[in-house]
């Protein structure tokens, strides 16, 4: 079990839940929120640093938002500023997945100073990903119009928790390569609820316009890109244009995964996490 935390700040009060030890890294998500069971991608660190899993604004029992814009990517890497200060770092490392490792990418654009090093993977520096067939957030996708009825289901006041769960289910069987391991891979209780309220801001106000090739192209921190070669939400070449537009960055293809390589190829994520000590 992760070691909660409160932690006062002076861009809000965040809660954190904490595990590990050895350097410090920083995990989040978009739009998840997390308790005491942690998260299958944070999970990953905890063996080589401390690791420090945060629910932003709006999500567990952080500070709720006054401005819709502090649920921004650009705010949100400011509160995880604060976070780091008042923990008493001068720096740390950041590791974000999907949504969370774009998050990652503007922490590290918009604060060069504050990270060691940056781990991001399944993620895309533009919205153009919602329009590659290859996605399946895009109309010409053949999962698309499931996937559509799913959200739905998520979103609907009249589904019932099974539903809701099932509908959850089918959406993560979507995004592995082997969907028969589903219950083999998610045997172990964890957490990461999708918070509607950040999904919809992320959706609504930031995705229609999200660019943000140029701002990484300045990128000095020592980053690792990673991607499953079968991504269905964020496709390979999305985490490639990262790569070659990230300078100091090494890229990790993981050939038998689709969208959660630090579950699906487990071993040879955990020798990832261990090569980003050597990252200079």
């Amino acid at each position: 079990m992760w070691q909660q935390k409160l932690i006062q700040t002076d861009r809000g009060d965040f809660e954190i839940f904490e595990a590990g030890n050895g350097e410090p890294l920083c995990v989040t998500h978009l739009y998840s929120e997390f308790n005491e069971r942690g998260y299958h991608f944070a999970d990953r660190f905890v063996d080589d640093y401390k690791v420090y899993l945060v629910n932003l604004k709006e999500t567990g029992n952080s500070t709720e938002v006054q401005d819709e814009e502090e649920l921004s990517m650009s705010e949100t890497s400011k509160d995880l500023e604060a976070i780091r200060s008042a923990l008493g770092y001068d720096s740390w490392t950041f590791a974000g997945h999907s949504t969370g490792g774009m998050l990652g990418l503007v922490y590290a654009a918009d604060h060069p100073d504050s990270l060691k090093r940056l781990i991001v993977g399944g993620a895309s520096a533009t919205n153009e990903y919602m329009d590659d067939e290859e996605s399946i957030y895009c109309d010409e996708n053949p999962h698309n119009n499931r996937l559509k009825e799913v959200f739905s289901i998520l979103n609907s006041d009249d589904a019932t928790k099974e539903e809701r769960k099932q509908a959850g289910r089918e959406w993560t069987k979507m995004s592995l390569n082997d969907p028969s391991r589903y219950d083999e891979y998610f045997s172990k209780p964890s957490s990461g609820r999708v918070v509607q309220k950040r999904l919809e801001y992320y959706a609504s106000n930031e995705l229609p316009t999200y660019d943000i090739r140029e701002d990484i192209s300045n990128i000095k921190t020592p980053t690792i890109v990673f991607c499953g070669k079968h991504d269905s939400q964020c496709p390979f070449v999305y985490s490639e244009e990262i790569f070659n537009l990230v300078p100091n960055s090494t890229f990790y293809i993981f050939e038998n995964s689709n969208h959660s390589p630090h579950i699906e190829e487990k071993e040879k994520f955990n020798g990832m996490v261990k090569d980003s000590f050597h990252l200079v």
